[in-house]
């Protein structure tokens, strides 16, 4: 997907190019993907600029129990535990947003009540990892974590926390392996993406052409120029907006400055991977369908029957409840749940406000937790 829909992106450049002996397609095919993977550098770097200020990520400790080529599986150090919880990011960037610094950290939320915490960090691909797809990443990777979780806490079944794309993964993974996990919570992780369900799922479906989609290993700065054209109100403007307002506010200058590093963290993701999100869920919709294909199965809504809660911020374009109620409808199980929360200032992407946001930290996650221990 990368380079061809690099080509596309930069078609000023083309014209310029049609003179040359070298072939155009092929010649763009190759500079694009150069001159994302420069961004990409570039990006990171400015991320580090930030970092020597301070504001760089601030986790708690943990260790590597297990790993692929494009994952690994984090443990964190606890005392007395009391249940097991798997943490799916999303793929797209580094997972420390998770534990971004102590005042608005899920990962210590967690710790200090006594969960068991393990992470699966995605990996930038290597080998055989750069041609893996959705199957690869919602089922053998979070397939393998939660044996090694299982087999590890006396084969007690985990929980599984995703946020956005990293939650719908781990609902694909519980329509496929439900009697493998304990519950499901979903935060801000888009499940339906029909036509008109959110305005980023429009613009992105008509932004990216379906002859863009391909192979190769896409460079993360190339998905952060789509994601901006498909919703510039909500990774530009709206940001500069909270930037603006939080300025007199030293607690929401450094959470913004944290959440910006974090945002210049670029990481490739494998392109089929990329190809497999726009067409099978974005553009067809085949997971809220019921028709989406893992293992020669059809998976959809009727095959999860696990107790699920899902949190939606009403003020995130991202992932609106119209992204999530149609899905959480759907499933036959009564053991379902969604809080509604308002958003708030001061966070720079009101689709990172779950995860970052201190309101929502304070009222948000005593909920989870206690959902955690009585899931109903």
């Amino acid at each position: 997907m990368g380079t061809r829909l690099a080509s596309w992106l930069t078609a000023a450049g083309r014209g310029a190019l049609a003179r040359l002996s070298v072939p155009t397609s092929t010649f763009m095919e190759s500079f694009c993907q150069t001159q994302f993977s420069v961004m990409d550098t570039l990006r990171r770097a400015q991320g580090d600029a930030l970092e020597l200020f301070g504001f760089g990520p601030n986790e708690c400790n943990y260790h590597i129990v297990s790993s692929g080529p494009y994952w690994r599986l984090r443990e964190y150090t606890c005392g007395y535990a009391e249940m097991p919880l798997l943490i799916i990011p999303a793929p797209i960037k580094r997972p420390y947003i998770w534990d971004l610094a102590p005042s608005v950290s899920a990962v210590r939320h967690c710790l200090n009540h006594r969960l068991h915490v393990y992470l699966l960090e995605w990996m930038p691909p290597s080998g055989n990892g750069q041609q893996a797809g959705l199957e690869d990443y919602a089922d053998h990777a979070i397939s393998e974590c939660v044996a090694k979780i299982s087999s590890e806490a006396q084969r007690t079944p985990p929980f599984l926390m995703g946020h956005s794309l990293g939650g719908t993964l781990a609902a694909i993974f519980c329509a496929l392996e439900q009697q493998s996990v304990q519950g499901l919570v979903l935060l801000g992780a888009p499940h339906c993406f029909a036509p008109g369900s959110s305005q980023f799922r429009d613009a992105l479906v008509a932004l990216v052409p379906q002859t863009a989609l391909g192979a190769g290993v896409v460079p993360g700065s190339l998905l952060s120029q789509v994601s901006a054209l498909a919703s510039p109100n909500t990774f530009i403007w709206a940001r500069l907006k909270d930037a603006a307002l939080g300025i007199m506010n030293p607690l929401a200058v450094e959470i913004c400055a944290r959440v910006e590093r974090w945002a210049l963290d670029e990481v490739p993701l494998p392109g089929q991977l990329v190809a497999d999100i726009f067409q099978l869920l974005y553009r067809e919709n085949r997971f809220c369908q019921g028709s989406l294909l893992i293992r020669d199965r059809s998976l959809g809504p009727s095959c999860i029957q696990v107790p699920t809660l899902a949190i939606v911020n009403t003020a995130d374009e991202i992932a609106p409840l119209k992204t999530v109620r149609p899905f959480l409808d759907a499933m036959p199980i009564k053991a379902t749940r969604i809080i509604e929360y308002p958003g708030e200032a001061g966070i720079g992407l009101q689709h990172l406000v779950l995860l970052a946001g201190r309101q929502a930290h304070a009222c948000i996650w005593p909920e989870i937790v206690s959902w955690l221990r009585s899931p109903q």
